[in-house]
């Protein structure tokens, strides 16, 4: 079967401390990675952003030092503030990560912790 490039979605609320940045970071990517079958050969690269709010860790970084069976030390991770826009959600992580999948994959984005308000039709019912 043929791959391709697929980019798929998250978010996460998260309180401003490094802890909950990392628990709420590390259950979205994981969450993502194993509902797609995603190892870490298959990563292009995985792009945060984050509110003005949450100022206490940079959420690659979380995602670097708080995963454990799942390797992203040769992943390619980005962060950026996400743009202030009147009326949007605060303490918020959101991420795509982009990768190659086999050609036809169902897709599975995770919006948690808060996240769901941000994309319901994506959120687990």
């Amino acid at each position: 079967m043929s791959r391709r490039l697929f980019g798929i979605r998250g978010a996460t609320g998260a309180e401003n401390s490094k802890e909950s940045i990392q628990k709420n970071v590390v259950e979205m990517c994981l969450s993502i990675f194993s509902l797609n079958g995603i190892s870490p050969e298959d990563i292009v690269s995985v792009q945060f952003t984050q509110t003005g709010d949450l100022t206490a860790m940079n959420p690659a970084a979380a995602l670097r030092r708080g995963q454990s069976d799942f390797d992203v030390s040769s992943c390619a991770l980005f962060c950026s503030q996400e743009p202030e826009v009147d009326g949007s959600p605060e303490k918020m992580v959101r991420v795509l990560v982009t990768c190659y999948l086999d050609e036809g994959a169902e897709l599975h984005h995770v919006y948690i912790n808060g996240g769901e308000r941000l994309r319901p039709d994506f959120a687990k019912k």
